[in-house]
């Protein structure tokens, strides 16, 4: 397991006390049922604690922490099933930005993003799997700057981001574009999704842009996505991590108080077996999601590996604890009074989500050279 900095304990125990009081499952309910992508309020009090602003450098109004420390955070919001553009924002479209942007584009975005004024999101998949290999969006030169043509689909804060990353397929390659949310030609249609999440179709019609929009190197774009994917995808496991242990907290917590046949359930030992497995798969998992989050922030030689390694677990496990949270709650678990069915269907999407875990068993299979 990480050993903590002082600063990193600080943040997560704060983390985890205020998502306790200001965002449990039931103000996610409320969100849901309101048919909104997320509680503005929420997320404005989230701005204002620093947690979107955490990996931005200090000289853009940021914290200048390491990726890691984000992770505590998402691990906290997880728990709660926490709606918000912290993900997509504060971690993916921030990431983009400082692997790849120029100076004038930090200076325009990173500032918003770290206070909250602004959020941003990344458009890579265009069909139901996730294959970054499989780009046709097309952006062709059109005097100084180019023109988008294509769709994209499933993109998360699809419809209400205020910038949108987007990788598109240029004459010689893939190239980055920092599109605004309400550039001229692009179409967003918001999508109901099973787990209640803001997820957006995007069209761009003849979308133009100047050159000033190409985030990196035109037709050099491919590794920066690459890199950009894998920290997209150890923070979306550290989420999935933290969403885990509540399921499985919440789960045993009912097998040492429900009663059946005279005996408490938890007495039962075909379920004991079960909790142990629970517990065993959810301590490999972090150390999983906390080796690529280091990983990262080390900027190690083995990321991809370790991020795909991460990213499989995360997705196994919580297939399994959503799983057994329905099951070992019984009729109770089937119904949408209980939560059980909530962490279900997140599990669902976030498992397809970067990748599921035959994609990064795959992966990862090839870059350890089978």
């Amino acid at each position: 397991m990480a050993v903590l900095t002082e600063e990193q304990t600080m943040l997560r125990d704060a983390a985890k006390a205020w998502v306790a009081e200001k965002s449990p499952v039931t103000a996610f309910r409320k969100v849901r049922d309101s048919g909104a992508a997320y509680d503005p309020a929420v997320w404005k009090e989230m701005c204002e604690m620093g947690w979107a602003g955490i990996i931005v450098p200090e000289e853009y109004g940021g914290s200048g922490l390491d990726l890691m420390t984000l992770g505590l955070v998402l691990e906290e919001t997880g728990r709660t099933l926490t709606a918000s553009p912290l993900f997509n924002t504060a971690l993916v479209a921030t990431s983009a930005l400082l692997l790849a942007g120029s100076e004038a584009q930090k200076q325009a975005w990173l500032p918003k993003f770290a206070s909250g004024e602004a959020t941003g999101t990344l458009a890579v998949d265009e069909g139901p799997h996730h294959a970054p290999s499989k780009i046709t969006l097309e952006a062709k030169k059109a005097g100084s700057g180019f023109v988008l043509n294509g769709k994209k689909a499933f993109v998360a804060d699809g419809a209400t981001a205020d910038v949108i990353v987007v990788a598109a397929k240029t004459a010689g390659g893939i190239t980055l574009f920092l599109v605004p949310g309400n550039a001229k030609g692009l179409s967003r249609q918001a999508l109901k999704a099973v787990d209640s999440r803001g997820v957006a179709n995007l069209s761009f019609d003849n979308v133009e842009l100047g050159a000033d929009a190409a985030l990196g190197a035109v037709d050099g774009g491919a590794a920066t996505l690459e890199a950009l994917l894998d920290r997209a995808r150890a923070g979306l496991a550290a989420e999935m991590l933290g969403a885990c242990a509540q399921s499985f907290d919440v789960t045993l917590e009912y097998l040492k108080t429900r009663v059946q046949f005279g005996q408490v359930i938890g007495t039962f030992q075909a379920l004991q077996h079960r909790a142990a497995k629970m517990f065993t798969d959810l301590e490999l998992t972090r150390s999983c999601v906390e080796a690529a989050l280091t990983a990262i922030d080390k900027n190690a030689n083995d990321v991809p590996a370790l991020v795909s390694l991460a990213k499989a677990r995360a997705s196994e496990l919580w297939h399994l604890v959503s799983n057994e949270m329905v099951q070992m709650h019984g009729g109770i678990g089937m119904t949408d009074a209980h939560d059980a069915g909530l962490y279900l269907k997140r599990a669902r999407v976030a498992e397809a989500a970067f990748g599921g875990a035959a994609f990064h068993r795959d992966r990862y299979a090839t870059l350890m050279g089978y």
